[in-house]
């Protein structure tokens, strides 16, 4: 029996890094200038731009992060070697934080198209992203790269028709007043869209290595520091011009928690597409105008319903390495046909279509969301900044560790000064450790049955049909069969063995979209599908030699490439997919996958 242990392929380059990493900073921009405007008026700009130097000062911390944790350096990963019980904590704050992204988004997405009832449309959104990803659907982060290059086009352009009322901006801009705490409050509600840098984190696995490093020494620096650095900048440079530009918009007015323009009331959650609206309207007339806010609009309406779908895979992941890790129920592990954890799915659903019903407004919205991006990112960088094993430079640690401080006393603030935010963080807390006793205690009682005297178990059939010999000398080089099933597929390739005299390597893998350390040592005999093809295989062999291999992957194509490769396989014999039409779109074509990377000395065989 051969047992591959082929990894996750590492194919993440820089722009698609950066493009995850976009999706939340990028969509930061959508409703944080209008938020900040109604807190502090026309002195919103020193919130905006101390913003920014926090989401600088994460991003530069973040690179020494990604730069040390090649292989996963989000919080859960991250910290679970200094203490479980911490890092355990650091993932349910992310969780919540991930709940909150998907509700705020897809809320913000419909503000910004104009449609009505925009709660209502985000849940049903939510909900149909969440069905989208009943089949697993690949290559997220190539899609996010295509829907955040006309984002970044859109917003450049919006930024040249702010520059040239820059000068009155400034004349507009009013210092900030009242106590020190109620500056410092302010700026705390302003402190949005920081999670994208854990998802980068947590992507590590999967970017490409530096030139200079291996698999066995993995590093990630370049992919990881240079899509940090491109979005860093892009984010922070255009936040603080075009909420500076706003305030060159005259005759803004707060009325309560709501902004109003001349003629155009309640534009807190569009200010951008109203911004659009106004200044290309000036230079270029009412059409043009209107023609801005459309493409406003839709470009930063996409990108939000791709941010919905990015919290809902990253929900999908954390609850299922959770699960492997043996912190949650064993259901939360249990997959669909399609390898996608179905309980995981369910909730990371059926949760934030919920939140957004329930709280219905982007401003409370904002008070859940950062209590628990916050918390993460500060438990990441206090245990990382303390971890004297991490070759961190000093200027690193001692900046990392400064950072941690400020997002600590920004946790705190929110605990106190937000009880909707307290409230749902000790919620989703109380939640998740209720799930993890049920875990721990159901783990106890497998160890004390496992650790209880057992029968004799009598030798399986399985591990002695006719088919599982050792390698002879055959008159043709081997073949090999992938299969998810038994049928004619497998019943052609026992006949193709037989009548050319080839050794046959079986191949069934085990698809699944998020991979965690112990599913590289899961065994065949673990699997009831492939043992009943093994079993089948070995019951029809007929004195061909049959060589079972078994595979978990997240990469079906790419594992069943490396394998047919490392045997030396001459041919290589699929079956045509049976998914409809839908599905096939959904996941892709594995025949084409395969195809594209074969090399070009093993035979293709597609049987239909």
């Amino acid at each position: 029996m051969i047992i591959t242990r082929t990894k996750r392929p590492r194919n993440v380059d820089a722009p698609r890094a950066a493009a995850i990493l976009y999706g939340d900073w990028g969509t930061s921009k959508a409703y944080v200038v209008g938020l900040a405007f109604a807190v502090a008026g026309y002195s919103s700009f020193w919130l905006i731009a101390a913003m920014c130097v926090l989401m600088a000062l994460v991003g530069v911390n973040y690179m020494a992060i990604c730069r040390h944790y090649p292989n996963g350096g989000g919080v859960y990963a991250s910290v679970r070697h200094r203490s479980e019980v911490i890092s355990i904590v650091g993932a349910f704050l992310l969780i919540a934080d991930y709940i909150v992204t998907a509700a705020i988004s897809a809320l913000s997405a419909f503000q910004y198209l104009g449609w009505p009832r925009p709660e209502l449309c985000a849940a049903i959104a939510i909900l149909l992203i969440g069905a989208l990803n009943y089949f697993g659907p690949k290559h997220s982060a190539g899609l996010a790269f295509l829907v955040s290059v006309p984002t970044v086009i859109v917003v450049v352009l919006l930024g040249c028709f702010v520059i040239p009322h820059l000068k009155e901006a400034v004349a507009n801009v009013r210092p900030l007043h009242g106590s020190w705490l109620q500056n410092w409050n302010g700026f705390v509600s302003v402190v949005l869209a920081l999670s994208g840098v854990e998802a980068v984190a947590n992507a590590t696995s999967v970017m490409k290595l530096n030139k200079d490093s291996t698999e066995e020494k993995p590093n990630v620096s370049h992919t990881s520091t240079r899509a940090i650095v491109w979005v860093m900048l892009e984010v922070c440079i255009f936040t603080a011009l075009l909420g500076l530009g706003m305030h060159a918009l005259n005759g803004l007015q707060i009325h309560g928690d709501e902004v109003n323009a001349p003629g155009a009331p309640g534009v807190r959650d569009y200010m951008l597409k109203y911004m659009g609206q106004t200044f290309v309207g000036g230079a270029w007339g009412s059409t043009a105008g209107t023609v801005a806010g459309i493409c406003v609009s839709v470009v930063f309406g996409v990108l939000l319903l791709s941010a919905v779908n990015t919290a809902i895979v990253d929900l999908i992941a954390i609850s299922y390495l959770m699960s492997r890790d043996g912190e949650l129920p064993r259901r939360f592990e249990k997959l669909n046909a399609f390898g996608v954890p179905t309980l995981g799915l369910i909730l990371a659903a059926i949760v934030p279509a919920v939140l957004v019903i329930s709280v219905k407004d982007m401003a409370g919205l904002a008070d859940l969301y950062a209590v628990g991006v916050v918390g993460a990112i500060a438990t990441n960088l206090g245990a990382s900044s303390t971890d004297r094993k991490l070759d961190l430079a000093r200027w690193e640690r001692v900046l990392m560790f400064c950072t941690f401080v400020i997002m600590a006393a920004i946790e705190i603030s929110l605990f106190i000064d937000k009880p909707n935010a307290r409230l749902f963080a000790l919620i989703v807390l109380a939640a998740g450790l209720v799930f993890h006793g049920l875990a721990s205690e159901r783990a106890a009682k497998r160890r004390a049955l496992e650790s209880a005297p057992k029968q004799p178990i009598p030798t399986s059939p399985i591990q002695n049909f006719p088919g599982l010999t050792p390698l002879r000398e055959a008159s043709g080089a081997p073949m090999l069969c992938a299969v998810r099933g038994i049928g004619r597929t497998l019943d052609f390739a026992l006949s193709e063995a037989k009548e050319t005299d080839r050794p046959l390597y079986l191949l069934f893998v085990r698809e699944q979209p998020i991979l965690a350390p112990g599913d590289r040592k899961r065994k065949w005999t673990d699997d009831e599908e492939a043992s009943a093809i093994f079993r089948y295989a070995g019951e029809k062999a007929d004195g061909v030699q049959i060589l079972p291999c078994y595979a978990v992957s997240d990469s079906a194509a790419d594992t069943i490439v490396d394998i047919a490769a490392t045997v030396g396989a001459s041919r290589l014999i699929v079956g045509a997919p049976q998914r409809n039409m839908l599905v096939n779109l959904l996941r892709g074509s594995i025949i084409k996958n395969i195809s594209d990377i074969l090399p070009e000395d093993i035979h293709f065989l597609v049987y239909a």
